[in-house]
């Protein structure tokens, strides 16, 4: 197989081949031409309440005064955002690049030990978190080198009477905001509010200075900061828009769901950045799971496009009241995070009409490498071409390029990829073949057209309904227990999250239960990473120097 782009000559007539960057000198140039050009359309919506393009500019700048005037952000410093989908988050996301510093993104449903390892690992001065995670937050607290806390409520955007009784609701009746305990705290109500006469200071900022550091463990499995700079982020929001630009006409006012957590790099690229260049209205949805929400803002709102994973596109296909929505403006679905199944697509496409469009990319790729064509009138069964300006090339373990349909590692590049990993410069070397190619671990195929079949992912990640989920992190910590001699972690197939966590392990102590491992791992780590299967075995199987084999339990 040759370097030669062959996919370009089976792109359609209007794709470019690639992308143009100049277009923007940062993302906050970006940010402030897609609000001046559609200022009076709806940019989010939250709960009932609508922020316009305008009033998030306005919202952004204020905002962005107080992080850097009053509690001090300078450019480079990186702050934590521990925010669900809610209209605080884009604001914020904004304010701080604003300011010249850098987002670390932090899932708010991790454990305490999960967010403190984050936070000293990318030494971040300041902090948002919603409410209803603060009590996570302040409990690891002196483990952080963190300045600063900002605490957001699901009522900020309401008025007084109405904040009071949904606040009351939340933690009394709901009882989901359990107490917290953090010194010196700033309410973001009280940003917004500020009366004070501030003007932001404008910070010079280009391509090639860091937006975000995306936490992820990469093709080891230690979890680490990959940096990702102004310019990958523009480069993929640009390459995305320009495979879309059927989709989405400009001078059109489109509605899209977004479902999935904008701290996921598939979301904040596609929905976060993407679907703004196209001044399109984002309803957001705190919660992927409240199924009877997605439902109710198809019924109120003209969808035109929506992401998920597998496992939403499966539980919406699913769900009785879901199949009687009016999908008659919905022109386009996206998969990622995890492999879409065929079963799924296909009875998605019976149910709206609409084809479910798979990708694939990687934290470490900003993160879109490939996706099928918008015209593809059926799944496919691949994750697609290339998009613009993005080389892909099938490797062996020598970084010699194997023949057309012969499997092999998948490598990348292009103005995507990520600068490296947050000082860990072994890692990152490790992650590169000569010539700037980055090692995705993940073996595949490509045909005589330039088209990619996926055969296996990393080899020992699990993906669970999206999410990655690292062995080597689920073993250290259920090592820690007292009964437990030795253990591996594995992913097995699952029907309602794409695969779920097995953990095979050889007893301590004999009288130690099923019950027991998944209470200890519950303490420790955050849902999606708990085992749920737990089987005891006398011995594990290693190799000759004592390493065990996963592919073999697998």
């Amino acid at each position: 197989m040759s370097e030669e782009k062959i996919w370009i000559s089976h792109y359609p007539p209007h794709l470019p081949s690639t992308i143009d960057m100049s277009q923007y000198s940062s993302l906050v140039d970006f940010f402030e031409d897609i609000c001046k050009r559609y200022k009076h359309r709806v940019a989010f919506e939250s709960l009932g309440v609508e922020l316009t393009y305008e009033k998030l500019y306005e919202a952004v700048n204020r905002v962005g005064s107080y992080l850097q005037q009053v509690l001090g952000i300078q450019k480079g410093d990186r702050v934590a955002i521990m925010l669900p989908n809610v209209l605080q988050y884009p604001i914020l996301f904004f304010a701080i690049l604003k300011i010249g510093g850098v987002v670390v993104n932090v899932n708010p449903l991790y454990t305490a030990r999960e967010v403190a390892h984050q936070l000293k690992d990318a030494g971040a001065k300041a902090a948002i978190v919603l409410e209803n995670f603060a009590h996570t937050l302040g409990s690891c607290m002196e483990e952080t080198r963190l300045q600063s806390v900002i605490v957001a409520k699901f009522s900020d955007f309401f008025p007084p009477w109405k904040s009071y009784f949904v606040d009351f609701i939340l933690k009394y009746v709901k009882r989901v905001i359990p107490s917290w305990h953090i010194k010196k705290v700033v309410f973001f109500k009280e940003m917004m509010e500020h009366k004070e006469n501030r003007v932001l200071n404008p910070v010079p900022l280009c391509l090639e200075d860091l937006a975000l550091l995306q936490y992820t463990g990469g093709t080891t499995g230690i979890s680490k900061g990959a940096e990702l700079t102004h310019g990958n982020l523009v480069a993929n929001l640009l390459q995305t828009s320009a495979w879309l630009q059927t989709a989405f006409d400009k001078e059109e006012e489109h509605e899209a769901l977004s479902a999935l957590p904008l701290y996921h790099i598939f979301a904040l690229t596609v929905n976060l950045l993407t679907f703004m260049y196209f001044g399109t209205t984002n309803h957001l949805i705190a919660n992927a799971r409240d199924l009877s929400s997605l439902i109710t803002c198809f019924q109120k709102h003209k969808i035109h496009a929506l992401t998920g994973v597998n496992t939403l596109f499966n539980a919406l296909v699913n769900h009785p009241s879901f199949e009687k929505l009016d999908f008659s403006v919905l022109r386009c679905t996206f998969g990622g995070g995890a492999a879409v199944q065929r079963s799924v697509a296909e009875k998605w496409q019976r149910v709206t009409g609409c084809p479910l469009i798979e990708g694939y990319g990687l934290t470490e790729c900003s993160p879109v490498v490939t996706v099928n064509l918008l015209e593809t009138k059926e799944f496919s069964g691949g994750i697609g071409f290339p998009i613009p300006s993005t080389e892909v090339s099938i490797r062996n373990e020598e970084g010699n390029v194997v023949p057309y349909e012969e499997p092999g590692e998948l490598c990348v590049r292009g103005p995507q990829v990520m600068r490296g990993y947050w000082k860990n410069p072994e890692e990152t070397a490790k992650a590169f073949f000569p010539g700037g190619w980055l090692r995705t671990g993940d073996l595949a195929t490509m045909d005589h057209r330039g088209f990619i079949r996926m055969l296996e992912r990393k080899k020992d990640m699990i993906i669970v309904s999206g999410f990655n989920v690292y062995p080597n992190e689920v073993e250290e910590v259920l090592a820690t227990h007292p009964g437990i001699k030795e253990v591996a972690v594995v992913g097995v197939t699952s029907e309602k999250s794409g695969e779920q966590v097995k953990a095979i392990i050889v007893k301590k102590n004999p009288d130690l239960t099923e019950e027991e491992v998944i209470a200890y791992a519950r303490t420790q780590l955050t849902g999606y990473k708990i085992p749920k299967l737990v089987e005891f075995t006398s011995e594990l199987p290693k190799s000759t120097v004592g390493k065990i084999l996963r592919r073999n339990l697998r």
